[in-house]
């Protein structure tokens, strides 16, 4: 049995909306579902905004003079290039150039900065990366996280804060306040929406909260289960660490992470091994459309002329796309759009096909619209 070793402010909200709080993330009890349908909270994420409460999350903070060249020596993107109040998506490999951890920067101050993990092993690394260094981290679990999710997440919090919230690009945040409570507002999520990332002290989190729902009721805004986000995040192709990189030893390379990768700034933990194995990918990261009417399970294996060619990593039926889907790694020969494949099930062999992600919104108008692409 998980040990639960960090609680939520909300734990009694959850309970009121129906959760039994029998799901577990990084020690936290968490609610997987509510008395509501996931699906129809899907329908709310996409038509309206529902709320989340992704505290979860583990957040580290970091200070110190040297913190930039710590975090740039021991992450994959180029940290120090990072403005303060910018953020970016990074990774933490070991020395073989294997992915160990996922991680969102936050760059709060040239001497300051929040990394966001998820349930890797950043944690039994990181003292090593600042010793001797005029640098210190130290873990948070006082900050929660309510995440509103939904084309009119912006319109709920605007009115209820003096930041300039219209202004706040895709990958900002800025410490201002909301409903007169001091946070840290960022522009994000896990949804494939328009969305924000409320950070808050444990002890406002309630009261945020139920301000949040309050001000957004009006217009449909309803609280979201982690069901509907396990939904909401496949539909818009958006891994999850590690449960999309079931190797064990997989490379940013082989999920399509490439991105978050910086070969030009000066070297970094598993540097070497990242260019020796960018010539020795062993899958591709692809979607698939399945001819089912309900999830095929993950780790099921991908079949081509018989032939185990992958394995499924992620997968949900889509109520709202009425579809079943699935994120998967296959040979990387196979990744084309359109190839045929079959999935593995005790029923037998279930035709799919692969196709281009995301499912939902595969050009990601919602997060990051043509006005900001300039």
């Amino acid at each position: 049995m998980v040990e639960i070793t960090r609680h939520s402010a909300l734990e009694e909200r959850h309970r009121a909306l129906g959760s039994k709080l029998d799901g577990e993330w990084n020690g936290m009890a968490l609610p997987q579902t509510y008395a509501s349908d996931p699906d129809d909270e899907v329908v709310a994420v996409r038509s309206k905004a529902g709320l989340f409460d992704v505290t979860a999350l583990r957040m580290i903070d970091v200070s110190g003079s040297e913190s930039a060249a710590v975090l740039d020596r021991m992450l994959t993107s180029d940290v120090a290039g990072l403005e303060p109040g910018q953020s970016a998506i990074s990774n933490i490999v070991d020395d073989n150039g294997s992915l160990i951890d996922d991680v969102l920067v936050y760059r709060d101050a040239a001497d300051r900065f929040r990394l966001s993990h998820g349930g890797g092993a950043l944690e039994d690394v990181i003292g090593g990366f600042f010793a001797g260094r005029d640098a210190t981290w130290a873990k948070n679990d006082d900050v929660h996280i309510l995440s509103l999710q939904g084309r009119l997440s912006l319109a709920v919090l605007n009115a209820h804060t003096p930041l300039d919230l219209p202004g706040l690009s895709y990958f900002q945040h800025a410490e201002t306040k909301l409903f007169g409570f001091p946070v840290s507002i960022a522009r994000g999520g896990y949804s494939a929406e328009l969305g924000y990332e409320v950070f808050c002290r444990s002890g406002d989190a309630v009261a945020i909260w139920d301000l949040i729902l309050e001000a957004g009721a009006p217009s449909g805004v309803i609280p979201v289960s982690w069901a509907c986000l396990d939904i909401v995040r496949v539909e818009g192709a958006l891994l999850f660490f590690p449960f999309d990189m079931p190797e064990g030893d997989t490379t940013p390379w082989e999920v399509g992470a490439d991105w978050t990768v910086d070969l030009d700034k000066p070297d970094f933990h598993g540097k070497a091994a990242l260019v020796r194995r960018k010539s020795k990918i062993r899958c591709a990261q692809i979607g698939i459309e399945v001819d089912a009417t309900t999830a095929v399970e993950p780790g099921t294996a991908l079949l081509r002329d018989g032939r185990e060619v992958g394995t499924v990593n992620s997968s949900t039926f889509s109520r709202y796309l009425m579809k079943s889907l699935a994120l998967c790694h296959v040979e990387p020969g196979l990744a084309a759009i359109g190839t045929a494949l079959e999935v593995g099930s005790p029923a037998g062999a279930l035709p799919a096909h692969v196709v281009r992600t995301p499912f939902y919104d595969p050009l990601r108008l919602r997060t990051h619209p043509l006005h900001e692409r300039r």
